[in-house]
């Protein structure tokens, strides 16, 4: 049991939180919710010993290991996938290359005979402790673990330096997994991941035997696996004893019962200080008024947290574009890679999107989701076939990568008004505002902006503009789950068609009326929403 109590943080004589109260019990799995700056990963790095509170204690049992998984992946290098992901074991890794050496050792036919039984008697005390830290098992669990992450056997052996970043996160997940702790600490983990791996994820750490506390902006993720809920607010750290939907529901009742004490304290106050400015110039009275100044000066003022900003979004109208959005006939595309050799992404696709259609584009990593929605928009050629875009269909396009063509030297205002020349300075501010950049923060060059932030000056450029057809490949990357939300509302609402890739199962949930699924190179379209689309993929 990790016991933490009264702590306080503060960042530049900004009070972060003080008094913050709670206990991660045994196999508790814990949501941790807050807006971005609340300092959630600051409370990570406490409870794994990274960083220390200002004041307070946090009391952690003796051989208790804890596990943190951030997004800050850290230097990987010198091994292979498997090497790397077993490096996360510790001491049982270690142990093992102990084991290796020792019998190097005796198998060493000029080893002295002392010498020998001095190593065979190492060799058996290190072979037990071995043994007792599951160490015969490191090298089968860390496959099993790298597989169900998505990195297959062909992979295992390749060096990590030659992953990208997202799938490094995967390896350093791996390791974090494989550590088995006791307290598994994790941030963000389901940061590119796609639906398949997000739900082996969740099932492995629904059968984890330790306690998890966890931030996650999938809510679906967050609220399957999580039964309590520790937010993360401006001055405070609150325990709820529910899932995320029952924070949410509580957190407003919390909020008017502490508005009601508030008015009640703010009518108390008023009255004790009308009695002492009427009777301050009493002799009379001054034991009274000496009496009721010290009470009050010793009540704690209630004070009313401020809501989190959110996007306010507002999509402009749109003209009505044909009843056919999009014709795919036969289409292909496969690429040609360095050697020569092609490599085949799919073909055959036939298909049609029509008007008003909102589909969800579904499929493992690598099986051409995002290549047939830059074939849809015009942005690379099919290798056979064709995709023909209907009358009047005007395209907005956001890309997972859309962020690369800012320009690193624009600030925010200068970005979002090249893209809207004829409009005026008022109204980008404004613009600006509901995809809450406001005062000086528009004046920002894009350079130091965050994943997050660069998603919203995104968004802001593309659902300002009158586009009928909207194409979004994982628009939700980087956006915390109340801007995804008001993301989602906006969609709803939309009058236009929509093509998406998300591995937000919430949020496709909530608005999507067909799926196209790209699977083994063809294309399998359901009639139905994304619950019909889940049954049916579940009764096969």
């Amino acid at each position: 049991m990790v016991n933490v109590s009264n702590i306080a943080l503060s960042y530049g004589g900004r009070n972060l939180y003080r008094n913050g109260s709670f206990i991660i019990r045994p196999q508790d799995k814990i949501g941790l919710v807050g807006p971005n700056g609340s300092g959630k990963t600051s409370l990570f790095r406490i409870l794994s010993g990274e960083e220390k509170a200002d004041d307070g204690t946090v009391t952690i049992p003796s051989n208790f290991v804890i596990g943190y998984f951030s997004q800050d992946v850290g230097e990987m290098s010198g091994h292979s996938a498997l090497e790397e992901a077993q490096l996360g074991a510790g001491k049982a890794f270690e142990l093992g290359k102990k084991l290796t050496k020792l019998e190097h050792d005796m198998c060493d036919p000029d080893l002295d005979p002392d010498k020998m039984d001095e190593v065979m008697e190492q060799y058996g005390k290190v072979q037990m402790e071995y043994q007792d830290l599951g160490g015969y098992d490191l090298e089968t669990n860390a496959k099993t673990i790298l597989t169900g992450l998505g990195i297959g056997e062909s992979r295992w052996n390749e060096p990590v330096e030659s992953f990208s970043g997202g799938w490094k996160m995967r390896i350093a997940l791996a390791k974090i997994l494989l550590l088995n702790p006791d307290l598994l600490l994790i941030d963000e983990p389901t940061n590119h991941l796609d639906i398949e791996t997000i739900i082996w994820l969740e099932e492995w750490l629904r059968e984890f035997k330790g306690s998890i506390l966890m931030t996650s902006h999938d809510r679906e993720f967050m609220t399957r696996l999580c039964n309590r809920t520790l937010e993360v607010a401006p001055g405070s750290i609150t325990l709820y004893s529910g899932d995320y939907d029952f924070y949410m529901a509580e957190r407003v009742i919390r909020r008017e019962q502490l508005i009601a004490s508030k008015r009640k304290q703010d009518a108390m106050l008023a009255k004790e200080e009308e009695f002492i400015a009427k009777f301050a110039a009493r002799a009379s009275h001054a034991a009274q008024v000496q009496s009721r100044v010290k009470t009050i000066e010793k009540i704690e003022r209630i004070v009313i947290p401020p809501e989190p900003k959110v996007m306010k979004l507002q999509l402009p109208q749109i003209k009505r574009g044909g009843d056919i959005v999009v014709a795919l006939e036969n289409l292909g595309k496969e690429y040609i890679l360095g050697d020569g050799s092609t490599h085949p992404v799919f073909s055959g696709i036939t298909g049609t999107v029509n008007r008003l259609d909102k589909i969800a584009v579904t499929g493992v990593n690598g099986a051409g989701k995002s290549t047939l929605l830059k074939i849809i928009n015009n942005l690379t050629e099919p290798t056979e076939g064709s995709s023909t875009v209907g009358p009047s269909t005007e395209i907005g396009y956001f890309s997972q990568y859309s962020s690369d063509v800012l320009k690193p030297e624009n600030t925010i205002f200068e970005e979002v008004s090249s893209i809207l020349p004829n409009e005026t300075v008022g109204y980008v501010r404004n613009l600006l505002g509901s995809f809450l950049f406001s005062g000086d923060d528009i004046d920002k060059p894009i350079s130091v902006l965050s994943g997050g932030e660069k998603s919203r000056v995104m968004l802001a450029c593309l659902l300002s503009q009158p586009y009928n057809f909207i194409i979004l490949d994982e628009p939700t990357n980087h956006l915390d789950i109340a801007s995804r939300e008001v993301l989602l509302d906006a969609l709803k609402e939309f009058k236009g068609t929509v093509m998406i890739v998300s591995h937000d199962r919430y949020f496709l949930r909530h608005f999507i009326t067909r799926v196209f699924e790209v699977d083994h190179g063809k294309l399998n379209i359901y009639e139905g929403d994304y619950d019909y689309y889940e049954s049916k993929k579940a009764s096969v």
